[in-house]
């Protein structure tokens, strides 16, 4: 992999097994499986993160639920009807001893890329201010991900100013939520949505604007 675009799209998630792996699909022999971490936060409560790891990295089809990984490699995109869904793509996976003290360390993403939509600034009904993003992040092989990103008080005011195409790095964890789904039916459902929560947004120079 171009090392550069390594860079672009980092992640350490570090929790407990929630089920087993199950087959996703098979490229050239090599097949990848999903799987479910349940990553602790520092208020108590946990965030369900989807994982993609390789059967060359570990055998997969043991038992793995309650058990420990922490896994490092990129958060990736891909659409399956009509829906994009996101999971960390495993290229490191180490075996814990048990599980690790809930610290920022555990959940950790790196983005360097652009935005693609206009920014959505909102502000809920208690006053708090948010903003959401979609940053394209370019990938091997002329690929990108995809990859919605939530801002919060003086970042959310910083960011919604920025324009589509605007090249930014981020820093902060992924996490998931629950919402509901209304179907066409008149039916609903409950989803589970994941996305960056920001800590930290710098937005580039251009080159044209550099001294």
């Amino acid at each position: 992999m171009n090392s550069e675009r390594k860079k672009s799209n980092q992640v350490r998630v570090a929790g407990k097994v929630a089920g087993n792996f199950v087959l996703h699909h098979e490229l050239y022999g090599e097949g990848f499986y999903t799987g479910m971490l349940q990553v602790a936060r520092t208020s108590g409560t946990y965030d369900m993160i989807p994982i993609m790891v390789s059967d060359r990295l570990i055998k997969v089809t043991a038992d793995w639920n309650g058990c420990y990984l922490a896994v490092t490699g990129q958060f990736r995109s891909h659409n399956k009807d009509g829906r994009c869904l996101l999971s960390v793509h495993a290229m490191e996976v180490e075996v814990l001893d048990g599980p690790e003290k809930p610290n920022r360390d555990n959940n950790i993403i790196i983005l360097d890329g652009f935005l693609c939509k206009v920014p959505k600034f909102r502000e809920t009904p208690l006053g708090r201010e948010i903003t959401d993003l979609h940053i394209a992040v370019n990938r091997e092989y002329g690929k990108s991900d995809y990859i919605p990103c939530i801002c919060w008080g003086r970042n959310a005011r910083y960011a919604a100013r920025f324009e589509v195409g605007a090249h930014c790095t981020i820093r902060g964890r992924i996490q998931s939520r629950e919402y509901e789904k209304k179907l066409e039916d008149g039916s609903s459902e409950v989803r589970t949505a994941w996305e960056v929560s920001v800590q930290t947004i710098q937005l580039e120079q251009k080159e044209e604007d550099k001294c």
